[in-house]
């Protein structure tokens, strides 16, 4: 039988925020749980997924994480309703906007910072802030009847927060039309930008991803973990800076344990034993 373990935060509205399920060794699966509110992200989705991040982090046994959702929506974004009731804060919600957005900008930060590789898989639409958080995970799997847009611009509010993943996923001339016109991009047209590296039937987006993420699970967690860190560093550099870092990154890696015996296994072509260092 799965395993299923909820998260420790306060639950909102009575629902459980989110599900985490250890599938199988290695292989984590967290599923977003408010359907009724098409998985928004609202303060406490923002802290749950936050702190469920930092905390697979650490777990040894965790080597891929596929983010999922419940209901026909992956995620539509910020709670507006949530964000407008605080208009009537007497600072009219700019505290409560700046902090929101500083929260949610921490929780997407600790996806790149994990260093378990992420992988989403949406079964349904993914707009605003929900598309930044499908481009900020390593990978992404859609189902054929997922969209993508961040329609900001559409109410008045342009996307600048989901522009920055954005922005670093897909080319600058994509992007800009997604975020200057704020119309829906059907899943093949959002593997044709790069915004998701696969498409698959609705009943198979999960399996799909799972897929992804046992073949990681299967390689050396140390490994991996430096080679994500590193792509996500030297991505930000110029030329020069990024091969002077990736090349100490490379010499580094040669002396770890997993790299000897995945190179000695090669050349006796045997499956490596990996250790995790």
């Amino acid at each position: 039988m799965q395993e299923r373990i909820e998260t420790k935060q306060v639950p909102h509205e009575g629902d459980r925020l989110l599900l985490i399920d250890r599938r199988e060794p290695g292989v984590v699966v967290m599923t977003m749980n408010r359907a009724a509110t098409r998985n928004s992200l609202s303060l406490a989705m923002i802290d749950a997924l936050h702190l469920s991040f930092l905390q697979l982090a650490r777990e040894e046994d965790v080597h891929a994480i596929v983010l999922a959702a419940d209901g026909p929506v992956f995620c539509a974004g910020h709670d507006l309703k949530e964000l407008t009731a605080r208009r009537a804060d007497a600072d009219k919600g700019l505290a409560f906007f700046q902090h929101t957005m500083t929260r949610c900008s921490t929780m997407m930060q600790s996806i790149v910072a994990c260093p378990k590789p992420v992988i989403a898989a949406v079964q349904g639409t993914a707009t605003a802030a929900g598309c930044q958080l499908v481009a900020t995970c390593d990978l992404a799997v859609a189902a054929k009847e997922a969209n993508f847009c961040t329609p900001g611009v559409n109410i008045g509010l342009f996307c600048s927060t989901p522009m920055v993943a954005l922005s670093r996923n897909v080319s600058r001339k994509h992007a800009m039309e997604m975020l200057l016109l704020g119309e829906m991009v059907p899943a093949q047209k959002a593997a044709e930008y790069g915004l998701v590296n696969a498409v698959a039937s609705k009943a198979d987006v999960l399996e799909t991803a799972l897929g992804l993420a046992r073949k990681i699970a299967d390689k050396s967690p140390a490994t991996v973990a430096v080679g994500k860190r590193a792509f996500y560093e030297q991505i930000e550099m110029g030329l020069a800076d990024a091969y002077q870092y990736a090349s100490k990154v490379m010499t580094e890696n040669m002396m770890a344990r997993d790299a000897a015996e995945g190179i000695n296994a090669f050349l006796e072509k045997r499956k490596p034993e990996w250790k995790g260092r």
